[in-house]
């Protein structure tokens, strides 16, 4: 039997764009929990997990950065992102939906989430646009702050629910900053890398990943490149 490959898809600009809902949510829980009012222009948000955010938003505020300060800032967030998502005009990126149906439907692959979102946010994200029952497991902000920290848990995790010991070389980091080419590089995995968010092609391909599409919108062509077929 052909070894499996598994597939770990970030989310923001790789799947979905939402309109900036999280980093309006943010901005709103950060003035309606600790009264500070920031535009978050100072922010890295691409490639950063939720945690790393975080981190940012507290240093630049002098806000003491504490196990009770960060759940009541992601209680915050979560709470607004829920009422946020709605009213922005975000959207599933081209052929996403196409692509996960023909990997899901596949006996050689597992699919899984490797995002710097916190599970909550993941769930809200992938739920309000139709794809989060593509995945079953992934590793989240919760798991760890350090994106690069974040493939060995998703790849234990797929271990522990399949029984199969997904060799680093069948191991696809996918997504759309340099940060996931760098987290799939940490670990020893397979980069993809995808121009769809805030990065352009000849940026990423700078990064050497594995694999470069400019986006995903023909399905076929990504099959083949992935699968050898």
């Amino acid at each position: 039997m052909a070894r499996k490959k598994l597939l770990l898809f970030d989310i923001d600009g790789t799947l979905l764009l939402t309109g900036r809902a999280g980093e309006h949510a943010l901005r709103v829980a950060l003035q309606e929990r600790f009264g500070v009012e920031d535009d978050l222009s100072g922010i890295s948000f691409a490639g950063s997990t939720d945690g790393a955010i975080v981190r940012q938003m507290f240093e630049a505020n002098a806000i003491p950065h504490t196990p009770e300060n960060v759940a009541d800032l992601l209680d915050g967030y979560v709470h607004h992102l829920a009422l946020e998502l709605p009213r922005r005009e975000g959207c599933v990126l081209p052929g996403i939906v196409e692509l996960l149906e023909a990997l899901h439907g596949r006996e050689d692959c597992v699919l899984g989430l490797l995002t710097g979102n916190i599970e909550k946010g993941a769930e809200l994200k992938l739920s309000h646009y139709g794809v989060w029952d593509f995945f079953e497991f992934g590793a989240f902000a919760d798991d760890h702050f350090d994106r690069n920290k974040l493939g060995p848990v998703a790849h234990s995790r797929a271990v522990e629910k399949h029984g199969s010991s997904f060799e680093a070389e069948d191991v696809y980091v996918i997504g759309d900053t340099p940060r996931d080419i760098d987290c799939a590089r940490a670990a020893g995995f397979v980069a993809v890398a995808i121009a769809t968010g805030s990065y352009g092609k000849d940026e990423l391909a700078s990064h050497k990943p594995d694999f470069l599409f400019e986006d995903l919108s023909d399905t076929r062509a990504v099959l083949t490149a992935l699968f050898e077929e």
